[in-house]
């Protein structure tokens, strides 16, 4: 291949300013918040339009050079780690708000939108973007559609698939496709839906329109203490069969107590094995019903202590607490790796359990802090990278519980994505004629093969190796689901 051809093309599309190649610049992008596995792009673009990133694909076609898009590189599962000698785009200069219609309660976003800063241009009119991971101070509402994000008010609202309504993509050939509409239905088939959650291995994302939520009259959050991580769990169960659907439902576990305490002073109890942060929102009339039902069930499962927020700032302590828990991690471990997977509400006890086996068997320590009110779990495996061996272990671990995940009838991942980290697993998922024909619907849309390969649906022949040289997700509190 040409490489200063090529090099000189990508360059003559984004202006020279902004493509980098020098090695040392290029070792900034080597992985996303999974630091396991790593890769050094032949070349960083950062475009500013969909026209550009339709010419850098149809370069990198020609020239049969494979692309990863990334937005703030936040991502758990190597979804955003370039494969050694692709291109890598980056979409930081493609990050504005286009078109706000509170009408319709729409708006029409770039791919480089940070999540939480749509909600806080759109709050003051009295709207917000409703999926919310914890990193959403930090990351694009572009990858959160690459990954299918959720949060933890999605329990009640949904995940970001039922938030887009439409999207601009380019294809693998470089061609320009719009899916979707701006209603809430439209003829054919859901091409919109289909490509969101497929963690760019159809398509670049490059606008999007979503739904905007409106903001609820009236928020009440609640904490409850347990002394048995069961009761907390059977607690979660009880009150969604009781027909309750709060806004957020979620648990922590006492290292995950330990460690926030230490950082933040969030107030949560000490001697606590598991919180419920539970969280109602709605008609002043609405809530209250169900706020008696949450107390009521949570006191019937063994509840220590049961508090409510009287303040905007108490709530917004009690949130803290859940949205720093995993950079908080670092007093507690040298290192740890995020997991991701779902389980039914009804075996959260016992999935629990299993993964307490788990690290037993491994030596290692997994603390969880997760979305409990629909089953989606974060198990954190801890352990120290600088052991001989022990990064293997931990990963080794990981596998170990996300298997124990699919056994209880649960799958893979809830919100993170497969990316390299778990498709290994995939086969553990899926049986061969299911991941034969995701082969052949990934070759029919992109059939040389180019777009983010390695990732999502198992390839023997992109293989990413184990990194030593970092921490898994260590982190100040940013690069988190």
């Amino acid at each position: 291949m040409d490489s200063a051809g090529f090099i000189q093309k990508l360059t003559d599309v984004v202006g020279e300013e902004f493509i980098h190649t020098d090695p040392v610049a290029l070792r900034t992008y080597d992985c996303d918040g999974l630091t396991i596995y790593k890769g050094i792009p032949s070349a960083v673009v950062i475009p500013e339009s969909t026209e550009e990133v339709s010419q850098i694909v149809k370069t990198c076609r020609d020239y049969r050079v494979p692309l990863i898009a990334r937005g703030a590189g936040t991502g758990l599962s190597g979804g955003a780690t370039p494969l050694p000698g692709g291109v890598l785009i980056v979409f930081t200069r493609m990050n504005k708000i286009l078109e706000l219609d509170f009408v319709n309660r729409l708006a029409r976003v770039q791919p480089g939108v940070v999540n939480l800063h749509l909600s806080r241009e759109t709050l003051p009119h009295g709207f917000h973007y409703a999926p919310d991971p914890s990193s959403q101070a930090a990351c694009t509402i572009g990858g959160n559609a690459a990954e299918n994000s959720g949060g933890a008010h999605c329990l009640k609202y949904g995940m970001t698939t039922n938030h887009i309504m439409e999207m601009t993509v380019v294809l693998p050939t470089g061609e320009v496709a719009h899916l979707g509409a701006d209603g809430e239905d439209t003829p054919g088939l859901d091409l919109r839906g289909f490509f969101i959650g497929s963690e760019g291995t159809f398509a670049v994302i490059t606008e999007l329109t979503v739904k905007l939520t409106p903001n609820p009259e009236s928020v009440r959050t609640m904490l409850a203490c347990f002394s048995l991580v069961g009761d907390a769990c059977r607690t979660v169960s009880d009150v969604i069969a009781a027909g309750a659907v709060p806004a957020a439902m979620e648990l922590m576990d006492r290292y995950t107590i330990e460690a926030v305490e230490t950082v933040v002073q969030a107030g949560y109890p000490r001697d606590a094995e598991a919180v419920l942060l539970i969280e109602l929102d709605g008609l002043p009339s609405s809530i209250r019903p169900l706020e008696t039902l949450i107390r009521d069930t949570s006191e019937k499962n063994n509840c220590s202590s049961f508090r409510i927020a009287q303040t905007e700032e108490e709530r917004e302590g009690l949130w803290m607490g859940r949205k720093k828990a995993f950079g908080a991690f670092g007093v507690i471990a040298p290192t740890y790796y995020c997991l991701d997977g779902t389980v039914p509400r009804s075996k959260l006890a016992q999935v629990l359990e299993e993964f307490d086996e788990i690290a037993s068997r491994y030596n290692l320590r997994i603390t969880n802090v997760f979305h409990a009110g629909d089953g989606s779990l974060h198990p954190n495996v801890l352990f120290d990278d600088r052991v001989p061996g022990e990064t293997e272990r931990a990963i080794e671990c990981g596998a170990e519980v996300l298997r124990a995940c699919i056994r209880a009838g649960g799958v893979l991942s809830g919100e993170h994505g497969i990316g390299i980290e778990k498709i290994r697993e995939m086969k553990d998922q899926f049986d061969e004629p299911t991941l034969e024909i995701m082969e052949r619907v990934r070759d029919a849309i992109d059939e040389d093969g180019l777009m983010n390969p390695g990732k999502l649906i198992p390839d023997e022949e992109n293989v990413f190796p184990v990194a030593h040289s970092g921490a898994i997700a260590r982190m100040g509190g940013g690069m988190t689901k």
